[in-house]
């Protein structure tokens, strides 16, 4: 009896850390938690189930939804990973799942273009601006990524004069750098596209 009682209270706690660690950040995979809590996968998926909390793909899908109405100068298809948190005129965050079909076949590293694109459309994303362009892009790509690789990029606008801004993009796997861009980026008025 002492030791299922030991049992109840310890999984009321892991429950109470659960929900902190998911208000914190909300997309850690069913593996991350399981080995930040040192219980099996199984566990994790029993633990969500009882707390009502959605998988991985479900949290993500509905912060983006929510997300990606508020940027103006793209379409949510042009959009390269998903936008989970934007400020517009000020920060923003976005994810992208690596796969397969984004490597050279070769070495199985992810293709430079997905990683600047995701780069570029959180920039884009995170002005305020109805058509913006880039001007200037300073890159760095740091460590290699490989397929099935998370990918968390975070934006923040560091200037803005009259209707150019200069905006931030570091780019993270598991909290290692792995690209880092400045851009510039150009707003254009409707007026100026139509002439």
């Amino acid at each position: 009896m002492l030791s299922l009682n030991k049992s109840s209270r310890a999984k009321k706690d892991r429950h109470k850390r659960l929900l902190e660690k998911i208000k914190e950040d909300p997309f850690m995979t069913d593996e991350d938690i399981a080995e930040y809590f040192e219980v099996s996968v199984p566990t994790v998926r029993l633990d969500r189930l009882e707390l009502g909390i959605p998988e991985l793909r479900e949290r993500i899908k509905e912060v983006a939804s929510s997300n990606h109405q508020k940027v103006r100068a793209l379409h949510v298809d042009e959009i390269i990973g998903e936008i989970v948190e934007i400020n517009l005129g000020e920060s923003g965050m976005s994810i992208l799942d690596t796969t397969d079909q984004m490597v050279f076949s070769q070495s199985k590293i992810v293709r430079g273009h997905y990683i600047y694109s995701m780069a570029e459309s959180l920039a884009i994303s995170v002005i305020d601006a109805e058509v913006a362009l880039v001007g200037v892009a300073n890159i760095k790509y740091k460590i290699p990524v490989y397929a099935g690789s998370k990918l968390v990029a975070k934006a923040a606008v560091k200037k803005k004069r009259q209707r150019s801004f200069i905006v931030w993009v570091f780019i993270y796997h598991k909290q290692k750098e792995v690209f880092r861009g400045k851009f510039i980026l150009v707003s254009i008025e409707h007026k100026q596209l139509e002439s």
